[in-house]
């Protein structure tokens, strides 16, 4: 696969294209979770995963279930790896406080705890459904 040569840009990434690309983007992904696994939330989110993946085969009586029981769970990840992307940028600029660094934290934060809140309620239903309905 060659690179298609792009004067105007100074990222090497645009200018790939076909399987390149797609290997270059799935490293990046790589070392994206990797910089994720030194977050102490995040790494609870994997530990907590790895419960509660194979659990949501188990209770999901359809794959509906299972999918939202999964997928919610992958939901949470998925916002503390954003969260955290939020927050080694705002980090990037500078360690003063500002009104809207605290601002994007706190709703990076606030993402968080909806998926959270998300995930929970899912598991309680389905939980209440396959224990008490």
């Amino acid at each position: 696969m060659s690179e298609t040569p792009t004067p105007h840009t100074a990222n090497p990434q645009k200018g790939r294209v076909g399987l390149n690309r797609i290997l270059h983007a799935l490293g990046y992904s790589m070392e994206g979770l990797r910089a994720g696994w030194h977050e102490t939330a995040f790494r609870q989110e994997v530990v907590a995963a790895c419960v509660l993946l194979p659990l949501s085969f188990w209770l999901g009586r359809s794959w509906v279930e299972t999918a939202l029981l999964a997928g919610s769970v992958l939901l949470v990840m998925i916002v503390e790896l954003l969260n955290t992307g939020i927050e080694t940028a705002i980090d990037r600029i500078g360690p003063e406080w500002h009104d809207l660094s605290k601002r994007a934290k706190d709703m990076g934060s606030a993402a968080v705890l909806l998926s959270l809140l998300l995930c929970g309620g899912i598991w309680a239903a389905a939980l209440y459904q396959r224990f008490f309905a």
